[in-house]
């Protein structure tokens, strides 16, 4: 039996560098496969949540007083429907190795894109003249850059590109004065109050989920509801309160 051991470290010595490197790859793919097991509720909750979304902006749409926040309402909606509905696409299906990466680009590509999206009806509503030029210029470029990040480096580290979406997510931080003066001058000040809270609210549950995504924790029950369910759940908690901010923006419009 000893004879016919053969020596591990003695083949991977003598193996040509790419056919190494090549068993290396598909070992560490192989391990990736199995640590990334899909729980059975993977995506469920983003397959439930893009109808309702659709439903919701629609009536968010129709109920915008004019052009200009029915423009940011239907930005706002469509970047929020694409990211449940190809979420829920990607992560309920079996799909082939091309398949599969061609989604998880679209589906990583589209959290700039609802970074973006949500800034916009807020940027039309609360800002004006150039705050409002530079914010809506300044988080579409970085979405679009962000979209070609993630399309051409699909290997890209968790702790790389998820600072990178917080950090995206939390640029209003410069434009607070702006935001403040615009929404207490054109909703009043109760109003304004509740909408920013609503909004800042909605970050803070983005950035948790952000959190729980780049750590992996919690992590309840990787059977069933594991931590990337925690995270959609935050995503969802997120956008609804953000729905309901925009919302009350858009209608004391009217």
């Amino acid at each position: 039996m000893g004879s016919r051991t053969v020596d591990s470290s003695f083949m991977s010595a003598h193996l040509p560098d790419s056919v190494r490197h090549g068993v290396d790859h598909l070992t560490e793919s192989v391990h990736e496969k199995f640590r990334d097991i899909k729980p059975k509720l993977r995506g469920w909750l983003h397959l439930g949540t893009a109808p309702l979304t659709l439903v919701a902006g629609i009536v968010l749409v129709a109920l915008s007083p004019d052009t200009t926040t029915r423009i940011g309402s239907a930005v706002f909606t469509g970047s929020a429907l694409l990211l449940f509905t190809v979420s829920a696409i990607y992560h309920t299906g079996t799909w082939s190795p091309r398949t599969w990466a061609f989604l998880r680009r679209f589906d990583h590509s589209n959290i700039f894109v609802l970074i973006a999206g949500s800034y916009t009806p807020l940027a039309l509503m609360l800002l004006g003249g150039t705050q409002r030029t530079v914010l809506l210029l300044t988080v579409w470029i970085c979405a679009v850059l962000g979209v070609l990040f993630r399309v051409f480096w699909t290997d890209a580290p968790r702790w790389l590109y998820t600072p990178i979406y917080i950090a995206m997510g939390w640029s209003a931080l410069f434009f607070i004065p702006g935001f403040i003066d615009g929404a207490t001058s054109r909703l009043g000040t109760g109003m304004a109050i509740g909408v920013l809270v609503l909004i800042a609210a909605g970050g803070l549950l983005y950035t948790l989920g952000g959190a729980v995504y780049g750590f992996k924790f919690p992590n309840p029950s990787p059977r069933w509801f594991g931590f990337h369910e925690v995270f959609h759940s935050f995503t969802i908690l997120a956008f609804a309160t953000h729905y309901i901010g925009v919302s009350l923006a858009t209608y004391s419009l009217r």
